[in-house]
């Protein structure tokens, strides 16, 4: 059989060893779901605002290494790739990372997450060669609604390491922050 490309239908092919088969049609699969399903109908628009998640390959607790937080923040957090759009409210966990982000003019949400990703993937390579790939391939995003509470969300957000039970306060974890501290 031969391996199907995400971008087109692949065609099945029998093994060389069942020339009975050989008579048979040859059987369109489409490829799987993955990424690019994810993507369809993602749609970037200027002031809306998203709840973002990107997690770390392989879901690894990078930055349980309190030296590899300090990095990925101060990447993140970078005032050069927050040009266009406002960082609302992040937290940075172990294995993952969200933000609450107001898009700005211009910019497109897969184009900010690319740039933040390759910029911390770069730096925390730098301080860890042994670092291959930091990142998954893929984000979450949730468009919020109008008339949902950015106050309300953006709780949600840095009560993250409390509802983990990696502090018994957000104010005793280092890696977050809000517009509205």
């Amino acid at each position: 059989m031969k391996p199907h490309s995400r971008r087109r239908l692949s065609l099945i092919q029998p093994h060389q060893g069942d020339a009975h088969l050989a008579d048979m049609p040859q059987i369109r699969r489409k490829p799987a779901p993955g990424h690019a399903a994810l993507r369809r109908g993602r749609a970037s628009e200027a002031h809306h605002v998203y709840l973002v998640t990107f997690a770390t390959a392989h879901r690894r607790p990078l930055f349980a290494d309190q030296a590899l937080a300090c990095i990925a923040a101060e990447a993140l957090l970078d005032a050069r790739a927050w040009e266009r759009s406002k960082l609302l409210a992040w937290v940075l966990m172990p294995d993952h990372w969200h933000g609450l982000i107001e898009l700005g003019d211009g910019e497109l949400l897969s184009a900010l997450m690319r740039r933040l990703k390759s910029n911390s993937s770069r730096l925390l390579r730098q301080q860890a060669p042994a670092l291959k790939v930091v990142w998954a391939r893929a984000y979450h995003d949730h468009a919020l609604r109008r008339e949902a509470s950015l106050i309300h969300v953006a709780r949600y957000v840095v009560m993250n390491p409390v509802r983990a039970g990696l502090v018994r306060r957000v104010r005793d974890y280092r890696y977050w922050g809000a517009v509205w501290r």
